[in-house]
């Protein structure tokens, strides 16, 4: 056998030189693989699949275990600087050197027989953590879906609850054209008479109908839980049980009562494997962390992160934007993926924007700068604006950040967005502190 890394980042360069594409659906490979290495979890396993919620949605789940005294191990994709934020074991980031070891083991496992099993960067990564997840005597395992959820790794593992939160049009090249099939494609993570939480409030027939044809244990926003709330509290009903005068998720946004209210009908529907209690849930909720999820950074200018990167996710975005008052200039640092449907995002949050700084991404699959630029050039005229808005080019999220910090006042907004680069790029060194005299700096 040829010599192999001995790092973490020796590691990744090489899974990404194993396969000629990024994505290749389908579990036959990784599958073997897993048998190979005779991969299976002890504890009950609560997979999460869907377009926007699902990285909300597994944080949540993690705090109120965490605060219900459990081990939770948490596996969720991409990251936004280091490799090693997807996979958490009792709350903590794992190490390079935890990790490192399950690679040399999944890839003893890929070529054992002689004839090595072809596996994407994604496949290899996702094996390498469950074998970690596995082996580190947990008491529930939150897995997070790459993509869709049917033929996706992670859905090489049997899960004792699955929920799907909410269901947009992203990834259609590999997912299929509409609502319908992509939620045909999310569906696949149930399972025959386990719990399947479904917290999308517009669920997909094709949803639905899959519970009910494989027999699971189906859990609808608005039939089986619902939630009510005011601007002080809001309170959860579901089969048999209540929550009342609980605080707003520590995570900001309208859009998380929804992934929030998903998050109690999953604990509730495995209440015999984990029962959690309401305290857990109180304390869980209020004190859940997740950078990127339109987290404001406190100082001057204000600064919003978030890694909205599709119409629906931006949409949110937009709403909460609005939603934060006024201000006299809002700055955006914008970058994106080449296959978004970038329309829609930018007619969306248009009218909130003063200022783009529109930035080139480190990764071949990123949209450029100039012709992100292009594109809002083209929205603006087919939408006959008044208003000029000034455009920038920038070569990575750090300088357009730079420039936006350059040009704006303490009392302006800058938010960063589009995708998990753009929010990542602007966090390699550490959360950005905006001239904040009173905390510091």
């Amino acid at each position: 056998m040829h010599n192999l890394p001995d790092t973490l980042d020796g590691w990744l360069s090489y899974c990404e030189s194993l396969h000629p594409r990024n994505i290749e659906m389908g579990l036959e490979r990784v599958g073997e693989v897993a048998k190979r290495l005779n991969l299976h979890f002890d504890c009950p396993v609560i997979t999460v699949a869907g377009t926007n919620g699902k990285g909300s949605t597994c944080a949540m789940l993690e705090a109120v275990a965490l605060q219900s005294g459990y081990k939770p191990g948490v596996f969720t994709s991409p990251h936004l600087v280091h490799f090693e934020e997807r996979c958490r074991v009792h709350g903590e980031i794992v190490t390079a050197a935890q990790l490192v070891e399950q690679f040399a083991a999944v890839e003893q496992a890929r070529v054992q027989g002689g004839a090595p099993i072809s596996l994407t960067y994604f496949e290899f990564t996702t094996l390498a953590i469950l074998r970690l997840l596995s082996i580190s005597k947990l008491d529930v395992a939150i897995l997070e879906v790459g993509m869709g959820g049917r033929l996706d790794a992670t859905n090489i593992i049997d899960t004792d609850c699955a929920i799907i939160t909410s269901i947009d049009l992203d990834h259609m090249e590999f997912l299929g054209p509409d609502r319908e099939s992509i939620g045909r494609e999310k569906a696949g993570i149930m399972r025959p008479g386990k719990p399947a939480v479904v917290s999308d409030p517009m669920a997909p027939d094709s949803v639905i109908n899959h519970a009910r044809q494989i027999g699971a244990d189906l859990w609808r926003f608005g039939i089986d839980f619902n939630f009510t709330g005011d601007k002080q509290q809001w309170a959860w009903a579901g089969r048999g049980r209540r929550y009342a005068g609980l605080s707003y998720p520590a995570l900001r946004g309208a859009n998380q009562l929804v992934n929030a209210s998903g998050v109690l009908a999953a604990f509730e529907a495995i209440r015999d494997k984990l029962p959690v209690t309401a305290q857990a849930v109180r304390t869980g909720l209020a004190m859940v962390e997740l950078p990127g999820r339109f987290q404001i950074i406190p100082g001057q200018p204000t600064m919003v992160l978030d890694v909205a990167h599709n119409p629906h996710s931006v949409a949110a975005l937009a709403a909460n934007l609005d939603a934060m008052g006024y201000f006299p200039v809002t700055h955006a640092v914008f970058g994106a993926m080449a296959d978004k449907d970038l329309t829609p995002m930018l007619n969306k949050i248009g009218p909130l924007i003063d200022r783009w700084y529109f930035t080139d991404l480190p990764t071949p699959r990123a949209d450029t700068a100039a012709h992100l630029q292009q594109k809002w050039n083209a929205v603006q005229m087919v939408a006959g604006a008044k208003r000029e808005v000034k455009t920038t080019l920038h070569a990575n999220p750090e300088a357009a950040l730079q420039a936006a910090i350059a040009a704006a006042d303490p009392a302006d907004r800058i938010v960063v967005f589009g995708s998990f680069y753009t929010v990542g790029g602007v966090l390699q060194h550490g959360t950005p502190r905006l001239q904040a005299k009173h905390l510091g700096t």
